[in-house]
């Protein structure tokens, strides 16, 4: 069944990606500043610029959203 459907509001500029880092992945002065973490989360733009780094998952998706723009987990 094919339904035409339309989302007028819809902005795929304002999607982000949330994916889990190792930390032993990131640069040495990250590492020093996350501590005992051995887990960050990046939140991404489309063109993978990341926008930030956070402690856990449920962050990253609250920062995203209180910049209003819709996150979605990468794996």
């Amino acid at each position: 069944m094919n339904i035409n459907t339309s989302f007028p509001d819809f902005d795929a500029e304002r999607i982000v990606y949330v994916r889990p880092v190792a930390v032993a992945d990131l640069p040495e002065e990250v590492q020093q500043q996350a501590g005992q973490q051995q887990t960050l989360y990046a939140v991404h733009r489309a063109d993978g610029e990341r926008l930030a780094l956070v402690r856990d998952r449920k962050l990253a998706f609250a920062l995203a959203r209180q910049n209003d723009l819709a996150p979605v987990t990468v794996h």
